[in-house]
């Protein structure tokens, strides 16, 4: 097992932490000024039980990676709640539930390569791609000319998924979303 730095956990991430696995669902960088320090802010759930909380590490904090099998898996299509994926060397299907894919399905765009990871050969955790390029299908108009600016407007992308973008994104337009925090990254 390989123990990793608090700052390198991510969403997907799986870490082996009281005794239990957990599968990252959110981090955060934490910073308070003054005598606070720095902290991650983690909200991750176990794999067994399902059950979720909420844990802060020291930035300088070492935490233990789970041992797992990554296999590089490819996001075929939808059916119903359920998620189809294709191994990438065997063509075997794996299934997956909207409720085990929580909050990454927004991300999913067929012919997606992800990599999904077994532990005693079952799938535990899908860690997508660092950003992935959607198109918007809906938000308000744009407004010219308006490229240094601090408010943002929701777009619905085709995914169904929402995203904060500048005013000047328009319907069409594709853009590059981070897929740790759900925020825009740039324009394509």
């Amino acid at each position: 097992m390989a123990k990793v730095n608090a700052t390198e956990i991510r969403a997907g991430n799986l870490l082996e932490w009281d005794k239990r696995i957990w599968r990252v669902l959110k981090s955060h960088h934490v910073h308070v000024g003054g005598r606070g320090g720095a902290y991650m802010q983690v909200e991750m759930k176990d794999i067994e039980v399902g059950t979720k909380t909420n844990q802060r590490f020291r930035t300088d904090e070492k935490i233990e990676r789970a041992f797992v099998e990554p296999r590089e898996l490819q996001y075929l299509y939808q059916e119903g709640d359920n998620y189809i994926f294709m191994d990438k060397e065997s063509y075997e299907q794996l299934t997956l539930s909207a409720e085990f894919l929580e909050g990454q399905t927004g991300y999913l765009l067929p012919n997606t390569d992800v990599q999904v990871n077994f532990h005693n050969e079952r799938p535990i955790g899908v860690e997508l791609p660092a950003s992935v390029v959607l198109a918007v299908v809906e938000t308000e108009p744009g407004i010219k000319n308006a490229t240094a600016t601090t408010t943002y407007k929701p777009a619905k992308m085709e995914t169904g998924l929402i995203v904060q973008v500048p005013p000047f994104v328009n319907e069409g337009e594709k853009i590059r979303i981070n897929t740790d925090s759900g925020e825009y990254m740039e324009r394509m």
